[in-house]
């Protein structure tokens, strides 16, 4: 059983408040700097004296940093979106109105200027009140409460239940609030502590702070509140949610009316600024600063890109965890490669290739995001949704970004399709062949047990499984033609044979160094396409638009691939730098064989695609997967590489069910051939019209001399007599053009030490010359000089005075 309490000690009756005032107060007595502690705490804790209280609790405690908004910026430094948990912004105290200022201190704590850190007369009004009524009142100075607001604060971070909430703490946390208040008050001049509070305490929702809570309520600065807007905000913190003018106005009203009242009989307005104020309305002007990706519209999607990578990076943090924590909480600026205004067009053409809003486009889909060659900055990253959930099911808005892997909040890529042939055509000319040979493109057929060469696989060679049946889409193609014409027209058996004839390992080797990664090749989780399967070579891989865009501005850069990145730099509101991605680049490819290829995609780009829309010299190339459900074009100038893609999100089911030919597309009925042609091109086509403008157009150079190709043998039985004898024509050729090669190479050689010798001798005979002219010209002036000095001579004893004639 619980002992029963003395009514003599029990602050909870009127006779315990009394006795406690006046009996514990002369063991207390006033305390050091004047602070006067609340007599019923002192009761409450069961300590016998003041000092003792005082003395147990530490004379200070750490101010954690308090909480500040991230954001993220476009390459110009325009605000991308926003993140915070608590959106407060903080100013410097000449940055607040001196309305503002007297506001506060009028309702909160007249007294501020006088006391040091405790009101020793407002506690006395409150003990009366309290021993009076059956209310509690409190006494709370401005510096109590910016102790309060940083223990708070600091319980936010670590984590701590303990409660500081005003009529919930117990005594001793009171009296440890009071001497960290006197405390502070010895630290901070008290425009100090005024500052730490305004840009401390909660004004309403998640709007912390003086300046976050004027954009608020009235789209201003801090610094421009008026009158009446100051007394609004400064009655609001006493109970932010019921002094809410948005949606209590009249308690908000009234409530300002008795702050201006305040702030008269303070001194701190006049008459006529108070009648004024006190007649006009709230006048509110809200304005909203939202939270994360959601508010940043057609960017959104880059915007979640950034995230997810930050998230994912421990440069920002061990755990997920604390990458949150600092993005929500700590500051940071994050500087990116984004033309926001770009963008902003790349997200209306993608719109307007494929209208979200048709009932028929529920998972129909268009893409499109653009890298600079030479630095890897991405620069567009947007699509035909609108970032969300898909509440409704309608496909118009969704979370998955297509353009980018699962683990960076991407759809997981889509077919490649014949977006994917210049990595054959890069193979076979890296075996020294040409875009001129001849191939025979006739074949359609693969029986199982063919073997193509891969000699990174066991037994040096890829086997067909099944039957392998390859077709094209137009059927007039299934001929004898030029790798060239195969690669213009993208031949299906025009490329197979290209690879037949071919290393695999060396075209799956094109891909991985140039970042196209197979979206599926590790359970769902991406990696490096395998040359194990041949269909590989026309578009079998699920890549992401990202990648390809990436790639392909490497042959924009004659060779030099860079990692696509997406930040120039992250800094926290303390100045601390965090690492981020350089621009890495890397010469993957010789610039002879870039030249070759770019000569074709230069036709595909200007002739079948552009049309005389996109200035040049612009090259691409286009793509399709079977039945249509992902299309692409990748093209770029020397200063953007684009990649659109329009198709299916659910497009690996690549199946007759599932085709675009002749579907229901923006509520019409689409073409019965649906290819790269019918929308993704066109887009491409809107978008670079305009963007080209923006970025340099250099021409793409010419090949100069080819390195010394690479002819590996083939697997015995692995071709046809005709095919023997066009790839031992092949090589026959391959060894000639070696041969003369190297018989130019050694000519050239030659004449180079002719010239190198006759250069030398040139020199030779210069360099005497001038030793020869340099030593005459010295002889010369030395005799100057000489005759000089003996001119001075002379003129010195001509003009010396003779002595005077004597006198006879």
């Amino acid at each position: 059983m619980a002992a029963k309490k003395s009514p003599f000690f029990d602050t909870a009756t009127t006779l315990g408040k009394v006795v406690a005032f006046f009996g514990i107060s002369a063991l207390c007595g006033v305390l050091a700097a004047g602070m006067l502690v609340p007599v019923a705490a002192i009761a409450k804790t069961g300590l016998t004296t003041g000092n003792n209280i005082v003395s147990a609790l530490p004379s200070s405690f750490e101010k954690l940093p308090i909480s500040e908004p991230s954001t993220i910026l476009d390459a110009n430094g325009k605000t991308i979106a926003n993140f915070y948990q608590q959106n407060r912004e903080p100013v410097k105290i000449n940055d607040i109105s001196p309305y503002m200022r007297k506001a506060i201190v009028s309702v909160e704590d007249e007294r501020f200027y006088e006391h040091k850190g405790v009101d020793p007369k407002g506690i006395a009004r409150a003990v009366v009140g309290n021993l009076t009524s059956s209310s509690r009142s409190g006494a709370s100075t401005l510096t109590q409460q910016y102790v309060n607001n940083l223990l708070v604060n600091n319980q936010e971070l670590t984590g701590s239940e303990e409660s500081t909430i005003s009529g919930q703490k117990d005594y001793a946390a009171k009296i440890r609030e009071l001497k960290y208040a006197v405390a502070i008050e010895k630290e901070m001049s008290k425009d100090e502590i005024l500052e730490g509070y305004l840009n401390l305490v909660l004004f309403s929702g998640r709007e912390y702070g003086v300046q976050a809570a004027a954009q608020r309520f009235y789209s201003v600065d801090a610094k421009d509140l008026n009158v009446q807007q100051s007394a609004m905000l400064a009655g609001m913190v006493q109970l932010p949610n019921v002094y809410n003018p948005i949606n209590n106005p009249e308690r908000s009203l009234d409530r300002r009316n008795k702050v201006l009242g305040n702030m008269y009989r303070t001194g701190a307005i006049n008459k006529k600024e108070y009648d004024d104020a006190v007649k006009s309305g709230l006048e509110l002007k809200p304005s909203t600063s939202p939270s994360g990706c959601s508010s940043a519209q057609d960017n959104a999607y880059f915007c979640d890109y950034v995230v997810n990578l930050i998230l994912s990076d421990d440069t920002y943090g061990k755990t997920k965890e604390d990458r949150e924590g600092l993005l929500y909480r700590g500051g940071l600026t994050i500087k990116t490669t984004l033309n926001s205004e770009l963008n902003k067009k790349a997200a209306a053409d993608a719109r307007k290739a494929i209208d979200p809003n048709a009932k028929s486009n529920k998972d129909i889909h268009s893409s499109i995001v653009s890298v600079q060659p030479g630095t890897g900055n991405i620069l567009t990253m947007a699509q035909n949704t609108t970032y969300g959930p898909d509440s409704k099911n309608s496909g118009s808005s969704t979370y998955y970004n297509f353009a980018v892997e699962r683990s960076k909040g991407g759809a997981g890529g889509f077919q490649g399709g014949s977006t994917m042939k210049p990595y054959t055509t890069l193979g076979w000319l890296t075996e020294g062949n040409r875009m001129s040979e001849t191939i025979n493109a006739k074949k359609q057929a693969f029986q199982p047990g063919t073997k193509f060469r891969a000699s990174c696989l066991p037994g040096g060679t890829a086997t067909v499984g099944s039957k392998w049946e390859p077709k094209n889409a137009s059927p007039g193609f299934y001929r004898r033609m030029t790798v060239d014409t195969g690669l213009y027209w993208s031949i299906n058996t025009a490329t197979v044979q290209e690879a037949f004839r071919t290393d695999l390992c060396t075209i799956a080797d094109y891909t991985k160094r140039l970042g196209v990664l197979d979206q599926d090749a590790d359970n769902g989780q991406p990696g490096p396409i395998s040359p194990a399967n041949p269909s590989f070579i026309i578009g079998s891989a699920n890549i992401t638009p990202l990648s390809q865009a990436a790639a392909f501005a490497t042959f924009a850069n004659k060779g030099e691939y860079c990692k696509p990145r997406a930040m120039t730099s992250v800094v926290d509101k303390d100045n601390n730098e965090y690492k981020v991605p350089q621009e890495t680049c890397s010469q993957e490819i010789d610039p002879a064989y870039v030249a070759d290829l770019n000569g074709t995609l230069k036709k595909i780009a200007t002739k079948r695609v552009s049309k005389g829309r996109v200035e040049g010299p612009i090259a691409g190339k286009t793509g399709t997967n079977n039945y249509a459900t992902s299309t692409w074009f990748v093209g770029y100038t020397t200063g953007i590489a684009t990649a659109t893609w329009v198709g299916r999100l659910n497009g690996k089911a690549a199946n007759e069910t599932n085709q675009l030919h002749g579907a229901i597309i923006n509520d019409e009925q689409a073409p019965k051939m649906v290819d790269s042609s019918t929308y993704a091109a066109p887009l491409w086509v809107d978008f670079m019209e305009e963007a080209v403008l923006q970025y340099e157009r250099k021409g793409f150079g010419k090949a100069g001399k080819r390195p010394a190709p690479v002819v590996p043998d083939t697997p015995d039985g692995a071709m046809s007599d005709g095919e023997k004898e066009d790839a031992a024509a092949a090589k026959a050729r391959a060894a000639a053009e070696a041969r003369a090669r190297a018989e130019a190479e050694a000519r050239a050689e030659a004449e180079a030490k002719r010239k190198a010798a006759e250069e030398k001798k040139k020199a030779e005979e210069e360099k005497r010359e001038a030793e020869e002219k340099k030593e005459a010209e010295e002889k010369k002036e030395a005799a100057e000089k000489k005759k000089a000095e003996e001119d001075k001579k002379k003129s010195q004893k001509s003009s010396k005075p003779r002595p005077p004639k004597s006198s006879d």
